[in-house]
C-alpha cells in the first residue's frame, strides 16, 4: 500500500498531504497560477486551502523565493480568487 504523499505549506510551514492543497505554478512563460490540475509544467510550490497562508506566504515572501522572481500581486489576487472560489464550490 502506497503511503500518502505531504508537502510543505509555504503560507504556515505545516505539512500536509498534498491533495487537501494548492499548487502554485510558476509556468515557462514565467506566469504564476493556481494549477488546477496539480500537473502543470513548471516550478511548483504547495499552499494551503485558505487566504491566511496565501497572506502570511506573501507577507514572508516564500513566493518570490520560491520561484525566484517577484510576484505580481496581480498573481496574487488571482491564486486568492481560485481559492475563494474553491471553498464555495466544497
Amino acid at each position: 500500500m502506497a503511503s500518502e504523499v505531504s508537502r510543505t505549506c509555504i503560507g504556515c510551514g505545516e505539512v500536509h498531504d498534498k491533495k487537501t492543497m494548492i499548487r502554485i505554478v510558476k509556468d515557462p512563460q514565467g506566469n504564476v497560477r493556481a494549477d488546477e490540475t496539480g500537473r502543470a509544467n513548471g516550478r511548483g510550490a504547495y499552499i494551503c486551502l485558505n487566504e491566511t497562508c496565501l497572506e502570511k506566504a506573501v507577507k514572508r515572501q516564500s513566493l518570490n523565493k520560491a520561484f525566484k522572481m517577484q510576484v505580481s500581486q496581480d498573481a496574487v489576487s488571482e491564486v486568492s480568487e481560485y481559492i475563494r472560489n474553491r471553498l464555495a464550490g466544497s
